[in-house]
């Protein structure tokens, strides 16, 4: 077998290097101090680029799909419910994007799903039916959470462990400020010019579409440093990963669909006001998330976790019981805030993990983290009929659980230190070849 180039090595034959002419031979590096030779050669101008690509055309859908619908669709509760639950099913499904890695590789099948995602949103207008919004939203949610498996996958590979919680907060930076551009351009669209919605969606897909092309056409195709599992797999000393997941898919029902709510339902805000909240939210996060990229880098994984899982305990239990609108306007940014502190959740699998694992298991830890999507949302508003109260408070617990969890990531996570109890054999084998 061949030996595995350098991840940052680029293809000759790779678009970007047109002609075949020989690449430079000194690859960027990603440790302490490194300096690239050229923006073209780093995988993470790439990540941060794709990162940014996504919102450009998902925040477009989400900006326009209750008017759109309603307005054009004829929607009511019964339908937009429905295309919620369809829209994560792909989510669900996340780890078939193994099978697709059979046939691909992880950057080429991150751009075409970046592809799929952008035409799922730009032909949204031309649809203007209940199933024909059906179907453009199940096709824009296959590239979306097929990319968002792959960013995850690539990230863990290419990013030297010491810089992924940097280079994942400028990921996150990366999306708030395109989210930020394009709330405030689908504003600028409709009100200003009076663009239809049909021409909206297309400017919000095809400049995915068109960013996607150019991370195809300008970067080269960086090499695996480790050769990918190709099978699914579950691996009992992932175990507490794995868990940690499942609890923050459940958390984020609770955040995603009820949280909006209770300041809609319970406080009366308006459509003006949530938009503000929503750009609050992406101005705050493009700031802060490196910030908190490099304190999860200083800090480590277990003091990260407990420091988030204490914060949700406390805003799920304040939004339970808050009667003032703007100290919930406040919960609510505070609780989108700890959404970055997830990044700790990512590197320390990517400590524990062996490296050629991880493009499979980030297929299966979006099935795992959507599993909560199917019944909650659901259950939880039979709940909220009774007391929406109730609904923060199982919130809280989901958070006290999280907490508890944490407790068990050690200080120094590693292959074979995977827990601080409850290790499993072959973690412990692994371990002890280690030494």
């Amino acid at each position: 077998m061949p030996e595995a180039q350098n991840p940052t090595e680029p293809d000759a034959h790779a678009p970007g290097n047109l002609g075949g002419e020989a690449p430079s031979q000194t690859a960027f590096a990603t440790g302490p101090g490194a300096s690239p030779t050229g923006w073209r050669n780093n995988p993470e101008v790439l990540l941060i680029l794709m990162a940014a690509a996504m919102p450009l055309s998902f925040s477009t859908w989400m900006a326009l799909l209750n008017n759109f619908s309603v307005e054009m669709a004829d929607f009511t509760g019964r339908e937009i419910g429905i295309l919620q639950s369809l829209r994560e099913i792909p989510g669900f499904l996340a780890f078939t994007a193994i099978f697709a890695l059979l046939i691909f590789r992880e950057q080429t099948f991150a751009v075409i799903s970046l592809l799929v995602l952008g035409l799922g949103v730009a032909i949204s207008g031309y649809f203007p039916t209940v199933i024909g919004l059906y179907c453009t939203t199940v096709l824009m949610s296959i590239g979306f959470h097929y990319f968002e498996t792959m960013q995850q996958a690539l990230s863990l590979q290419w990013v030297a462990k010491d810089r992924t919680a940097m280079v994942m907060g400028r990921q996150l930076s990366a999306k708030s400020i395109a989210s930020l551009f394009m709330f405030g351009g689908v504003w600028i669209l409709m009100e200003i010019f009076q663009m239809p919605y049909r021409g909206v969606y297309v400017v919000g897909g095809a400049l995915t579409v068109i960013l996607a092309i150019i991370a195809w056409m300008v970067f080269p195709k960086f090499k695996d440093a480790h050769p990918q599992t190709r099978k699914l797999i579950l691996r009992r000393r992932y175990w507490l990963y794995y868990a940690l997941t499942f609890m923050a898919g459940a958390r984020r029902q609770i955040f995603t669909v009820f949280a909006g709510f209770l300041m809609v339902e319970k406080f009366g805000y308006d459509v003006g006001t949530i938009t503000i909240l929503y750009l609050l939210n992406h101005a705050i996060n493009m700031v802060l998330a490196p910030k908190i990229g490099r304190l999860i880098g200083k800090w480590g994984e277990r003091r990260a976790l407990i420091v988030e899982y204490c914060g949700l305990f406390i805003v799920f239990t304040s939004y339970a019981f808050v009667q003032n609108a703007h100290i919930a306007a406040g919960l609510y940014v505070v609780d989108h805030m700890f959404f970055a502190m997830a990044i700790a959740m990512k590197t320390y699998f990517q400590k524990i993990a062996d490296p050629r694992d991880i493009s499979s298991t980030a297929g299966v830890s979006f099935t795992i983290n959507h599993i909560a999507a199917v019944f909650l949302p659901a259950a939880f508003g039979l709940l909220w009929l009774v007391s929406p109260s109730a609904v923060f408070l199982t919130g809280a617990v989901l958070a006290l659980g999280s907490l508890i969890l944490s407790l068990n990531v050690p200080n120094d996570p590693r292959p074979g230190n995977e827990v601080v109890f409850g290790g499993s054999e072959d973690g412990a084998a692994i371990g002890q070849a280690a030494r």
